[in-house]
């Protein structure tokens, strides 16, 4: 596994190699670089790494930028100071990130979320082995995308309409979201059901990711709704729902990994 190190702070990347090679020894940390243009300069001359860390603040921008300079892929975890909130747009685009002064036991966990993504795809290299990483691994960084994601102003709140009255639905009080023929309703942490005017193609486009994830083509939740979680047939998952008992809910199979993982957050 050929590792690369982005950080700008010399202890800070000697502690982190050393964790490295302490709990990956057969890993090789092909290089290490303190800033944005030492980081793409490498890029060019040595290609896409199995993993990279980048610190996200750098002396001469931020990490982000790398990947405007170089569009190459490659699986990333950040290392940061930021706080959670900030964090919420990073998992969207890594596999796992770490809060400085970063931790073995941290490490270590997001180390076994590279492997666990990773093991999906051993088999010998070909173009249908790319086309399935690229689909596994999370998709390219960029800055304009990371910038919009930390900026973007998510959904507070639903309209609700009942008979001649007009009521409002805190999205945190939503459960989930169903769709039955073309319908969509929310149910909230009491129980109760709603009709909402909007699909669930553009509820994934409302509501933050982070805390609402689509398991398939009917359901949306976040993961207060989770009652339990049981193995189903063909490494398909069933989740039963609070105040759903009685209803089927399916994680799609191609959306199992990420469903994992976005649990793990």
């Amino acid at each position: 596994m050929r590792v690369l190190i982005v950080e700008d702070e010399k202890l800070a990347a000697d502690r982190l190699e050393k964790l490295i090679r302490r709990l990956e020894p057969r890993a090789e940390v092909a290089g290490r670089a303190a800033s944005v243009k030492a980081a793409c300069h490498w890029l060019e001359e040595h290609g896409a790494p199995d993993l990279a860390f980048l610190d996200i603040q750098l002396g001469d921008g931020l990490s982000f930028e790398i990947f405007e300079h170089c569009p190459l892929q490659f699986p990333v975890i950040f290392t940061t100071a930021f706080d959670a909130y900030a964090l919420r747009a990073f998992k969207l685009n890594s596999i796992h990130y770490l809060l400085k002064p970063i931790e073995e036991e941290e490490l270590g966990a997001a180390l076994q979320k590279y492997h666990q993504i990773r093991g999906t795809v051993r088999q010998p290299f070909s173009d249908s082995r790319v086309q399935q990483e690229q689909s596994i691994f999370p998709e390219p960084v960029t800055y304009e995308r990371l910038r919009q994601q930390l900026t973007q102003q998510y959904k507070q709140r639903f309209l609700i309409r009942l008979g001649e009255q007009l009521h409002t639905v805190q999205v945190d009080d939503v459960l989930y979201f169903w769709n039955e023929e073309k319908v969509t309703f929310l149910t909230t942490t009491a129980g109760k059901r709603y009709l909402v005017d909007y699909s669930l193609n553009q509820l994934e486009e409302l509501l933050d990711s982070a805390l609402f994830f689509r398991i398939n083509r009917q359901v949306m939740l976040r993961v207060e709704a989770i009652k339990n979680i049981v193995a189903y047939s063909g490494s398909r998952l069933k989740v039963v729902l609070q105040h759903a008992e009685d209803k089927e809910a399916l994680v799609s199979r191609e959306r199992v990994n990420e469903f994992k993982a976005w649990l793990d957050a």
